[in-house]
Parts: structure tokens; C-alpha cells; sequence
């Protein structure tokens, strides 16, 4: 989802998101100049594999991006992109999932400038934001003392809700994703646009949400949402990037983190969300690296 942003406001180019294990289940159609894009960090999810053998079969190209060299799907796509993020021992993908974005991220950038579609001089800006990114990661990596904090008060919570808009709806779903796996509490990633059409009727003083909110063009939207929330009792945290005053006045827990742009944002965003993962997963006494009933791949249906 994060690449779909990416590549149609770069590039210009419609980009859909299909989940792997329904895509060969629906008869999609595929012109046959269609790109698939396989994310993947082992190379042997079967449900990926099945996807791109269909995609394959209705005639599009497919580009894996993979971690695993010599994998399955790097030698059974057309092309690939290695994202080396070395070994990965939990099940849960942390440094697999922020260099996947990274990979998509470049690809973005590539395919814009092979359609004409960005300038020399944002192109030169994308990278050099890219190349403070490490550093942006290291301070990011700083607030894990205040996660824990904010981890103790809210541990014992059996629901939580993410919400976000734009390119970080997706960290809200990322974020969810990883409480559910590896500290077994029942979490949702919800769209803060779509707060009113079902997940508002939750919200009470036992239901913890979390907002994303950085410093973009739809800042006052997340913060009316976070209003709504606080109004009904229920109890914020707020991942903001620094700076944000206004967001001080809707939650106590705040974690701040380094501005950067638009495309990396969802890199920046998905590490407290981690943080907090692994935090809350302690504090219940799970396994973080071997969450019950979990795989780290899933070689069959």
C-alpha cells in the first residue's frame, strides 16, 4: 500500500494492491504490459509464489523484491531487487519491512525518472533526505525508553486501534499487525477518515488509540479525529514529528520523532510501532521472537 503511494504520485502510473493468497482465486484481469510487484522476504511464501506463476501466465513481467538471495521467487521472477537486510531471526519482519519500503521507495524514484515524470532537481532531494535517513532511524531509536513507559500504563489493554490517513494508513495497519503477532492483543488499523463508520461505536476509557500524526496536508484532519477520540474518553497516543505543538493539547502520550519527507515518513512512523510491539510483548510475558501458532514463512496454503 505504501508503494502504491509512492509509485502514482511519482510516477504517475495506476498501481493496485492485491493480496497474494486471494489473487489467483478472482480471474484478474492483467494487460500484458502490467508490472507485478512480489514483496517478499524469504522467497517462499506459497500464496506469493502462486501469484506471480499467474501473473507469469497472463503475460505480465514480475519484479520480486526479496531478502533471501538464490530464493524461489528471485529466480522464478524476471527480475529482482535483493533488499540484504541480512538474517531475520523473529517471525515478526521488522528491518525486512523498512527495507522493503526503501526498495520500493527507489524503484518509485527509477520508474518516475524513466517516465519523464520528475525533475533532476526532486530527484536529487528525494536522495539526499534518503541519505540522512539512517541517522533520522538512530534518533528514532532513542524513544524506546518512553515506548516502555507508555507500554506500562496500557500492557493489560485487551483492544487497541490504530488509525492513520494517506501513505501512513498502512503503518496503522503495520502497527496493529505487530501487536496482534507477538503480544496477542486484538488490535485494528483503521483509516482516521473512516473512524465514523463503525470503530467510533468502540471507543470508551478501556480502548487505547493510536494516531498517527505527522506534519503533512492532512495534519488538521488527524487532529479533528483525535478530538473526536478524546471527546469519548478514549485514551491517546500519538506518534508526531517534532515540533508538532498542536498535537499536545489532544494526548499525553506522545512519542516524537525527526521530520522527514512525505515517502520516508512510514520508515520514521513504523519503528515506535515496533518498539511498542516488543515492549508490550515483554511486559505480558510472550515470546517475542516465536509468537505462538506463527511461522516465519508460510510454505503452504
Amino acid at each position: 500500500l505504501v508503494g502504491k503511494y509512492m509509485i502514482e504520485e511519482m510516477a504517475r502510473i495506476p498501481c493496485e494492491v492485491d493480496i497474494a493468497s486471494e489473487f489467483r482465486y478472482r480471474k484478474p484481469i492483467m494487460p500484458r504490459d502490467s508490472l507485478m510487484i512480489v514483496i517478499t522476504q524469504s522467497g517462499e511464501t506459497a500464496d506469493t509464489l502462486a501469484a506471480l506463476k499467474e501473473a507469469k501466465r497472463l503475460g505480465a513481467r514480475v519484479l520480486a523484491i526479496c531478502n533471501v538471495v538464490g530464493s524461489t521467487a528471485s529466480r522464478e521472477a524476471d527480475g529482482v531487487f535483493y533488499t540484504h537486510s541480512g538474517p531475520e531471526i523473529g517471525v515478526a519482519s521488522t528491518k525486512a519491512f523498512t527495507t522493503q519500503l526503501t526498495a520500493l521507495y527507489l524503484f518509485s524514484i527509477a520508474l518516475a525518472k524513466a517516465k519523464g515524470a520528475i525533475k533532476a532537481k526532486e530527484i536529487k532531494e528525494l536522495f539526499e533526505e534518503l541519505l540522512q535517513l539512517p541517522e533520522k532511524v538512530k534518533k528514532t531509536l532513542q524513544v524506546d525508553e518512553q515506548v516502555l513507559k507508555i507500554s506500562k500504563k496500557f500492557y493489560r489493554k485487551r483492544d487497541f486501534l490504530y488509525l492513520g490517513r494517506g501513505i501512513n494508513y498502512p503503518i496503522a495497519l503495520e502497527g496493529a499487525l505487530k501487536l496482534k503477532e507477538i503480544s496477542y492483543i486484538h488490535a485494528e488499523g483503521y483509516p482516521a477518515g473512516e473512524m465514523k463508520h463503525g470503530p467510533i461505536a468502540l471507543i470508551d476509557n478501556n480502548m487505547p488509540v493510536l494516531a498517527l500524526a505527522p506534519n503533512d496536508k492532512v495534519l488538521e484532519k488527524i487532529l479533528s479525529n483525535m478530538e473526536e477520540v478524546k471527546s469519548r474518553g478514549g485514551r491517546l497516543i500519538a506518534v508526531a514529528t517534532e515540533d508538532n505543538v498542536k498535537i499536545r493539547t489532544r494526548a499525553s502520550n506522545i512519542v516524537y520523532v525527526p521530520e522527514t519527507n512525505k515517502y520516508l515518513t512510514p520508515i520514521i512512523f513504523s519503528i515506535p510501532l515496533h518498539l511498542l510491539a516488543y515492549h508490550m510483548s515483554v511486559l505480558r510475558k510472550c515470546n517475542v521472537d516465536q509468537p505462538r501458532n506463527l511461522a516465519k514463512s508460510v510454505t503452504v496454503e
